[in-house]
C-alpha cells in the first residue's frame, strides 16, 4: 500500500507519455515568447492594486504597514522567487514536459505527492485567475465610466458576498432582519433605506427570493473571452500576450518617469515604520504580484528548444519585473505618504489624480485592464496543461487529456478551466481568494526546490542543459524563504488550505489511486 503512494515516474517515462500519439502539442514558442509570457503573468493586478495595501497595511486585521520599505519587501520576495526560479529552470531543462511542479514531484517524491501538488496547482492557478478576473471587472467598470461615460449597473459588477458586505449599517442584523429592512426600503420607508450604506446598488438589483441578486458579469465576460483565445491556439495566445505586455510595460515606465518630479523625500520618513514585521507583511501581500513566472514551465512541450529557452524565459521575466516593481514602489511611496494608500483599490490612478493629472489616471486604469487581461491569459494557458498531464497519468479522467485535433491545444481541459474560473469569479469576493492563491504557490515552490536536490542525488548523470548554481545552498534558501513569507499569512488562510488538501486526498483515494497508469504498469 505505502509503495503505491511513493512510486515515481522516470524521466524517460515522462517524456514517452508526452510523445504518445494523440497527446502531442504544437511546438510554436521561442525564448522571446516565453519571456513575454512570464512578464504577462507577473505584471498583472498585483502591481496595480495590491501595492497600496502592502504599503499601508490594514489595522482592522492587524496587518502591519510596510511603508516606503515596501521596496525592500519587493527585493526580498524577488530574491526568494529567484531561488525558486533557478530550480524551475533546471527542472524544465531536464523534463521538457507540461505539468510544471506536478510533473517534477512525480519524478522525485512519488505519486501521492504529485497528486497533492497537482491539486495544489489547481488552487494556485484557478484561484489566482478568479482574483484577476474580479480585478479586471473592477478596473474595466471604472475605465468605462471615467473615459467613455458608460455606466455598468453596480449589481452586474458585484458578487453576492460583496453585496451583503455593502449593507454596512446592517452588519449586526441577522438575515431575517436584513430582509425586513430591505422590504421597508423598497416600500419607500426611510428607516429601511438608511440601514444600507450602498442603497443605490441594492435598490437597482432584481430580487431573487426576497433578496437583491448581484453577479460579477464583467469577470465572467473576460474569462470566457480569454478561454476562447486559449482554446484556439498557443501561438495566437502568445501574440495577444506580447502585444498587451508592450502596452502595460510602457504605461508603468510612464508612471515612473512622470512621477519622479513629484517625489517628496519627506514621504520616505520613516522608511521602515514597523521594522522587519512590516517588511514581512508587505512581502506576504506583494508576493501575489510575483506569481506567474512558474507558468512558463507549463508550456515546455510547446517550446522549439525547451532546454535553452525555458530558463531564459523564466529568469529573464523575473529579473525584468523586479526592476519595474522596485521603481514603481519608490515612486508611489515618494509621491504620497503611505498612510493615505489604505483601502484604495487603484492606488496608481489615485496618486496621479491627487497630483491633478486625471488624464494620466485614466491611462493607468486602461493599463490595469490590459495588465490583468494578459495575466489572466497566461494562467488560462497554464492550468489546462497541468490538468492534461494529470489525465495522461490516469489521475483524472481521460476526457480531460484530449488534444484538439485542429488547434493542438488541450481543448477539453481548457473549457473546464474556464468554468472553474468563471463561476467563482461571478460569486466570490476578491479578499477571499488572493491569500489562498499565495499559499498554494508557496507550497509548490517548496516542492520544486526539494525536487532539484532529490534528482541531484537520484539521477546525477541525467542531462542538465541548465544547472542551478550552488544547489545545496540556494534550494534550501528557497524553501526557507517561502516558509518565511507563508508565516505572514493569516491563520484562516492556512485552515482553508488544509481543508482544500483534505478534499483532494479524498478524491485521490476514491479515483486517482485506482486509475493510475503507473500503478497499472507496475502491478
Amino acid at each position: 500500500m505505502a509503495h503505491r503512494f511513493f512510486r515515481t515516474k522516470s524521466l524517460e517515462q515522462l517524456q514517452a507519455g508526452a510523445d504518445a500519439s494523440g497527446h502531442s502539442l504544437r511546438k510554436n514558442l521561442g525564448a522571446f515568447d516565453l519571456m513575454m509570457f512570464g512578464i504577462g503573468a507577473i505584471i498583472g493586478a498585483g502591481i496595480f492594486s495590491s501595492i497600496g495595501t502592502a504599503a499601508a497595511g490594514n489595522a482592522a486585521d492587524g496587518r502591519l504597514a510596510a511603508g516606503p520599505s515596501l521596496v525592500i519587501s519587493i527585493l526580498v520576495v524577488a530574491l526568494i522567487c529567484a531561488f525558486t526560479a533557478l530550480a524551475y529552470a533546471e527542472l524544465a531543462s531536464m523534463i521538457p514536459v507540461s505539468g510544471s511542479a506536478y510533473t517534477y514531484a512525480y519524478a522525485t517524491l512519488g505519486e501521492l505527492m504529485a497528486w497533492i501538488i497537482g491539486w495544489d496547482l489547481l488552487l494556485e492557478y484557478a484561484i489566482s485567475n478568479v482574483a484577476i478576473a474580479i480585478s479586471w471587472g473592477d478596473y474595466a467598470r471604472s475605465f468605462l465610466a471615467s473615459v467613455f461615460h458608460i455606466d455598468i449597473p453596480g449589481w452586474l459588477g458585484m458578487d453576492p458576498r460583496s453585496a451583503l458586505k455593502l449593507a454596512d449599517g446592517a452588519a449586526d442584523l441577522d438575515l431575517g432582519a436584513k430582509l425586513h429592512a430591505l422590504a421597508q426600503a423598497r416600500a419607500g420607508l426611510a428607516d429601511g433605506a438608511k440601514i444600507f450604506a450602498h442603497w443605490d446598488v441594492l435598490s437597482a438589483a432584481p430580487l431573487v427570493g426576497g433578496f437583491p441578486f448581484t453577479i460579477n458579469l464583467l469577470a465572467v465576460f473576460i474569462t470566457v473571452a480569454v478561454t476562447w483565445l486559449c482554446y484556439i491556439g498557443i501561438k495566437e495566445s502568445a501574440r495577444a500576450n506580447s502585444a498587451m505586455v508592450v502596452v502595460k510595460v510602457a504605461i508603468l515606465f510612464a508612471v515612473v518617469a512622470l512621477g519622479i518630479p513629484f517625489i517628496d523625500s519627506d514621504n520616505w520618513h520613516p522608511f521602515v515604520p514597523h521594522g522587519l514585521g512590516g517588511i514581512q507583511a508587505g512581502a506576504a501581500i506583494i508576493f501575489f504580484a510575483f506569481i506567474g513566472f512558474d507558468a512558463v514551465s507549463t508550456t515546455a512541450e510547446e517550446c522549439r528548444n525547451p532546454a535553452r529557452d525555458l530558463p531564459r524565459g523564466i529568469l529573464g521575466s523575473l529579473v525584468f519585473c523586479t526592476f519595474v516593481y522596485a521603481a514603481v514602489a519608490l515612486v508611489v511611496t515618494g509621491m504620497i505618504h503611505y498612510t493615505r494608500l489604505g483601502g484604495i483599490a487603484d492606488p496608481l490612478a489615485y496618486i496621479f489624480t491627487e497630483h491633478h493629472m486625471a488624464a494620466l489616471a485614466g491611462v493607468i486604469s486602461f493599463g490595469a485592464v490590459i495588465a490583468t487581461t494578459a495575466a489572466l491569459l497566461v494562467y488560462q494557458v497554464g492550468q489546462p496543461r497541468i490538468i492534461m498531464s494529470m489525465s495522461r497519468d490516469g489521475l483524472l479522467g481521460p476526457w480531460l487529456g484530449a488534444v484538439h485535433p485542429r488547434y493542438k491545444t488541450p481543448g477539453n481541459a481548457t473549457i473546464v478551466t474556464g468554468l472553474l474560473v468563471a463561476v467563482p469569479a461571478a460569486l466570490l469576493n476578491i479578499d477571499e481568494v488572493v491569500e489562498l492563491a499565495n499559499i498554494g504557490t508557496l507550497f509548490a515552490f517548496v516542492i520544486v526546490c526539494l525536487a532539484v536536490l532529490i534528482l541531484r542525488r537520484r539521477r546525477p548523470e541525467a542531462p542538465r542543459k541548465f544547472r542551478m548554481p550552488y544547489a545545496w545552498v540556494v534550494a534550501p534558501l528557497g524553501v526557507a524563504g517561502c516558509v518565511w513569507i507563508a508565516r505572514g499569512l493569516p491563520a484562516v488562510t492556512w485552515y482553508r488550505f488544509f481543508g482544500w488538501l483534505a478534499i483532494g486526498l479524498v478524491i485521490y483515494a476514491a479515483f486517482g489511486a485506482r486509475r493510475s497508469r503507473l500503478g497499472a504498469a507496475t502491478n
